[in-house]
């Protein structure tokens, strides 16, 4: 007939439910069929979009016409868009606890119809509202979570491939605050991988949000050392290079400490071309500072082959500079290793070299010998251990030219 609602779906639920709507636009001609159509339509829709179609006890709802005159009597317009601060407007159909939360884990942002929207009325039992301001209140809470969000302190670190959602960049203050939690997780945890993603997100913060100051520094020279002291060259390098541009800008932070581990860091890869133009960049009395002074001296050193003088720097190291010069120090004594073996023959003392290549014991001495397959060129003497350097020239030659070879530029974790 005209004006019924058209039946949803075939299943029994629905098939009740239409039926007893139709019988309540039916049995009502005093309100006006309109406003009753519209009502039947919205508690359907209301229903199918909460996935309750099927699950509501529809000979039991209310029937739409007590429906429109509770609404009449608590004073509210249907469709106005405006919700009275005074009164409760709870959902139609309350979730159970259950279903509440299977929609949590699926989408933790989404507004859930619950519990705090669905509350007993001065009548005594539930007003239902099925008008636009509940949409219009649940946009807006939505909106008031995403913004919520933002004062978090840990994000886990996603690329960007889109421009970056305001609502999820978190402000300055925050970063402050997260960068003093992850010092301390970092201390008392030291789990590389998650400060490393936390600290990769907090720099994405920083750039989409085109923020350059101290506090930026800050983060870039905290996660380039923890970087340096977990071996994670790709991250340091990152760190470092971005470093050098916001010291050009003229903040404040460590310069003299960075612009020494840069030239090491050129050292190690040998990357002749950055190197000469970071030790171009230097000013006179930057050249003077302790940590940039050391790492120039290193530099030199390997220039004349003055193995002596690289060994006695590596075992006076300022800062974090020697996390970088373990990087390349063991091809350093395979080299030095090599001069060894030219200049003294038939034999040398275990102990000489031990002193000569920085070791801190015999035993180490011993073990680097070994670890490249020199096991038979210690010989325990009367007093000591000797290194047979005559023999060894050719078997160290070869592991030099191999460790010369393979020089990791990026050396990411």
């Amino acid at each position: 007939m005209a004006g019924s609602f058209p039946q949803a779906g075939g299943h029994p639920s629905a098939t009740t439910a239409t039926t007893t709507l139709n019988y309540a636009y039916q049995a009502k001609p005093a309100y006006i069929p309109a406003d009753v159509e519209a009502k039947l339509k919205d508690v359907i829709t209301q229903a199918k979009d909460s996935g309750q179609l099927y699950s509501t006890d529809w000979e039991n709802m209310p029937l739409p016409q007590a429906l429109i005159k509770e609404q009449r009597n608590m004073g509210l317009r249907p469709h106005t868009g405006i919700v009275s601060p005074s009164v409760a407007v709870p959902a139609l159909y309350p979730l159970n606890s259950s279903s509440a939360s299977s929609s949590k884990k699926r989408k933790s942002t989404d507004t859930l119809v619950d519990e705090n929207r669905s509350s007993p009325t001065p009548h005594g039992g539930l007003l239902t509202s099925l008008d636009e301001p509940l949409a219009k209140s649940s946009k807006f809470q939505k909106q008031q979570e995403k913004r919520l969000r933002r004062f978090e302190g840990g994000y886990k670190y996603l690329r960007l491939t889109a421009p970056p959602v305001a609502s999820k960049v978190r402000p300055e203050d925050i970063l402050r605050q997260t960068l003093d939690l992850l010092k301390k997780k970092w201390r008392k945890e030291s789990n590389y991988s998650y400060i490393c993603d936390q600290f990769k997100s907090m720099r994405q913060d920083l750039t989409v949000q085109r923020i350059k100051n101290e506090f930026t520094v800050s983060v870039y020279e905290i996660h380039a050392r923890i970087a340096l002291e977990k071996g994670d060259l790709g991250e340091f390098n990152q760190c470092q290079t971005q470093l050098r541009w916001l010291y050009q800008l003229g903040l404040k932070g460590n310069p003299t400490e960075f612009k020494a581990y840069r030239i090491l860091y050129f050292i190690h890869t040998a990357n002749l071309t950055g190197l000469v133009e970071a030790i171009a960049d230097l000013t006179p009395a930057e050249k003077k500072e302790v940590p940039i002074k050391h790492a120039l001296d290193v530099r030199s050193a390997l220039v004349l082959g003055n193995y002596h003088k690289f060994f006695q720097l590596y075992l006076d190291t300022p800062n974090m500079g020697a996390y970088l010069m373990d990087m390349f120090v063991v091809r350093e004594r395979l080299a030095a290793l090599c001069n060894i073996c030219r200049s003294y023959k038939p034999d040398v003392k275990l102990r000489f070299i031990t002193e000569e290549l920085g070791f801190e014991s015999d035993a180490d001495a011993a073990q680097f010998i070994v670890d490249n397959h020199g096991q038979h060129l210690l010989e325990e003497r009367d007093d000591s251990i000797v290194f047979l350097s005559g023999k060894a020239g050719a078997l160290f030659e070869g592991s030099k030219a191999a460790a010369f070879k393979r020089v990791d530029i990026k050396g990411q974790i």
